[in-house]
């Protein structure tokens, strides 16, 4: 049995190793890379259009309840650009 969540951004459902989750934990937005922070957790596709579009239409804030920093796509930008 797979584990399934849903994009964020183009609301698609892929596989959890597809996706990489952004967590918010006490107030604060983080990439989570190991997938088991603590905290509410949001996923977005590895790819460069999921970001965007994120980005744009505020999804990861809906999602999380929280402000998200430009910080948090750069990061999600350099693991897309990396590769991982």
């Amino acid at each position: 049995m797979t584990v399934t969540r849903m994009c964020a951004a183009c609301r698609e459902v892929k596989e959890k190793t597809l996706l990489v989750r952004i967590v918010r934990y006490k107030g604060d937005a983080s990439v989570d890379l190991t997938g088991k922070a603590c905290g509410r957790g949001a996923y977005i596709c590895k790819n460069g259009e999921c970001i965007k579009k994120a980005r744009k239409s505020r999804a990861l804030e809906r999602s999380l309840s929280c402000g998200v920093d430009a910080r948090i796509y750069e990061k999600l930008e350099e693991l897309v650009a990396n590769g991982e």
